[in-house]
């Protein structure tokens, strides 16, 4: 997996339209695929993903609204951050991985098998912190097959990947909800149909972002 540049871009409540968004300004030029991920006002952890698509100048969606769920935390501040507290971390960041259970996957990202030899490290203090390895490791880390398929069809959210920061989080993902009413521990997820279809959607070519917006 090639690392990526995380920009620690702090972002307002967003109030989306074609025309103008405060956290699509916020959207690199080469970027013309970006993923918002706002938490609904009043709740915990529910939230909603809509795909938009920069043509010329402007941005426009690309398909309608998905439902979807956050960290049990919420959506938190890139800086405030930390490992295991639960929280979605907000901000521009890119994806460039998906991953899943499937030899191959409708998808324009670069795309890797996960089998059940396959980990990834969650443990601070390893040096892999925040990264895949193969073969069970000795230390705290989760399994990239689990048992209850979230991880069925997913990509990775580019957090703390380039040259990570032990402790600051790891293990964020976009991945299948186990419903609407569970959260995650901090990744952004959806139903497997909405999953799949936005990850056929991805092309990284268009060097694609997921905008995750404060509340």
């Amino acid at each position: 997996m090639r690392a990526a540049v995380v920009l620690p871009v702090a972002l307002g409540a967003c109030a989306l339209s074609p025309s103008s968004d405060a956290a699509l300004r916020h959207v690199l030029s080469q970027s013309t695929q970006a993923v918002v991920v706002r938490q609904n006002q009043g709740h915990p952890f529910a939230a909603t993903v809509e795909a938009w698509q920069r043509d010329g100048d402007g941005w426009r969606t690309a398909m309608p609204t998905m439902r979807a769920v956050v960290g049990r935390s919420g959506v938190v501040k890139g800086a405030d951050k930390r490992e295991g507290d639960g929280g979605t971390p907000a901000g521009v960041h890119r994806v460039e991985l998906a991953f899943g259970y499937e030899a191959q996957l409708a998808t324009g990202l670069a795309y890797r098998k996960a089998t059940a030899d396959d980990w990834w490290i969650d443990e601070p203090k390893s040096p892999s912190y925040n990264r895949w390895v193969t073969g069970k490791p000795d230390v705290s880390a989760e399994a990239m097959r689990r048992d209850d398929d979230q991880y069925e069809v997913g990509c990775v959210i580019e957090w703390n990947t380039n040259a990570p920061v032990p402790g600051r989080g790891s293990a964020i993902f976009f991945h299948v909800w186990k419903g609407p009413e569970e959260s995650t521990s901090g990744c952004v997820a959806v139903c497997e149909p909405d999953a799949r279809a936005l990850l056929a959607w991805l092309d990284r070519g268009r060097e694609p972002v997921f905008v995750i917006c404060e509340r």
